[in-house]
């Protein structure tokens, strides 16, 4: 038994993403990459209220280097609080 038949019957629960209709133009492409890697740059180097720049050893010193991240940022953070987000508005969403 193959896996995709064990797939098959939620297959249809699963979100799909439409092919698109046309070639989307390089611009276009440049564009949007541009845009994420401008919020990527500043997000990087946003610092977060409160936390104190510490003098001691970091262990992540040559992921931040890797990474153009600064320690105490934004994008230390992650995901959670854009899944902690969503989380308020749905429930924000659905209580009214």
């Amino acid at each position: 038994m193959k896996v995709i038949h064990l797939i098959r019957p939620i297959q249809g629960l699963v979100p799909e993403v439409e092919k698109p209709t046309s070639a989307i133009p390089f611009r276009e492409k440049v564009l949007w990459t541009s845009c994420a890697l401008l919020v990527y740059m500043v997000l990087s180097n946003l610092p977060l209220f409160g936390v104190q720049r510490a003098s001691s050893s970091d262990p992540f010193y040559w992921m931040r280097v890797i990474l153009a991240s600064n320690r105490g940022t934004l994008m230390e953070l992650g995901v959670s609080p854009l899944v902690t987000t969503g989380k308020f508005v749905l429930y924000h969403y659905c209580c009214t």
